[in-house]
């Protein structure tokens, strides 16, 4: 028993978190979000709302510490109209919401005068646009009528990044690809999760989505691509506000944010692959 207490410690300090929680809570995040999916849909769709909200409190007080003040209670309702109207509106009303609400939390500044006023409107842009306006596109690939096989096709993509990136990492890392803002992420666990990304990518279109499987390929490459991206972003954010986690409420991974990382930027990458293929279907190209 004490070798495999050894064992995690070694683990978790290689990989900077603890491992049995993190996994724990990933499965029963995904358990969510296969009965919200699959009885439904519309309860996914508040269960991302929640999220938005919880992830907007967390940067909200993540920009305290940079001395920047947002208004919390006007982008969480702002962010609630847009995933409303990403519901009910598909892209378009997303899109209009996210065009209403950004001006309107910019005029919530001018009663305060012209100081520091284009830090606080770049730090409301940059939170409307990272959290509630990419967090859109996962209410997106649930809306259609193909919403399970949609969301079910991302979590596989999602999932496999995350893990073989990690577990290749952890095993064979090296290299690391930007040091300075994430030391445990290399080139390897990068690689790692091209190869097996690319294969579920090409498994899932195949037998979930019932298109072809060099489609999926592409896909989870792209996956690959823009969730790495994200999940540095979401460093580089960390590391210029001297903050470790984004908050604490998910044992094992941090905050709501650091679970969202590589999903905010991969959704809308997913999306738009998706109704590349649908039109591609519908004028007879595929």
């Amino acid at each position: 028993m004490s070798d495999l207490h050894a064992i995690n410690d070694a683990i978790n300090k290689r990989a900077g978190r603890k491992l049995l929680p993190s996994i724990g809570v990933s499965v029963a995040l995904f358990a969510i979000v296969w009965f919200s999916l699959n009885y439904y849909r519309i309860i996914f769709a508040a269960i991302v709302a929640l999220a938005i909200v919880l992830g907007l409190r967390e940067m909200v007080n993540a920009l305290k510490s940079a001395d920047i003040e947002l208004s919390y209670p006007a982008l969480v309702l702002a962010s609630i109209g847009m995933a409303a109207a990403a519901w009910f509106g598909d892209v378009n009303g997303l899109a209009v919401a996210t065009a209403v609400a950004l001006p309107c939390l910019l005029a919530l500044l001018l009663p305060h005068g012209p100081e520091h006023f284009i830090r606080s409107a770049s730090a409301y842009a940059l939170t409307l646009i990272y959290i509630p306006f990419l967090a859109g596109f996962l209410i997106l690939l649930a809306r259609p009528d193909n919403g399970f096989e949609r969301m079910m096709t991302f979590v596989v993509l999602i999932a496999c990044n995350d893990t073989f990136a990690y577990l290749i990492g952890l095993a064979l890392g090296k290299h690391t690809m930007a040091p300075k803002i994430s030391p445990k992420k290399t080139w390897e666990g990068f690689a790692g999760s091209v190869v097996f990304t690319t294969i579920a990518g090409a498994v899932a279109f195949h037998y979930i989505l019932d298109a072809h499987m060099w489609l999926g390929a592409l896909a989870g490459l792209a996956v690959v691509i823009s969730g790495t991206v994200g999940d540095l972003i979401e460093s580089a954010i960390k590391r210029d506000l001297a903050i470790k986690d984004m908050g604490d409420l998910l044992p094992g991974h941090g905050g709501v944010l650091d679970r969202l990382d590589s999903i905010l930027f991969a959704a809308p990458t997913l999306w738009l692959a998706l109704e590349i293929v649908r039109r591609a279907q519908d004028s007879g190209l595929l």
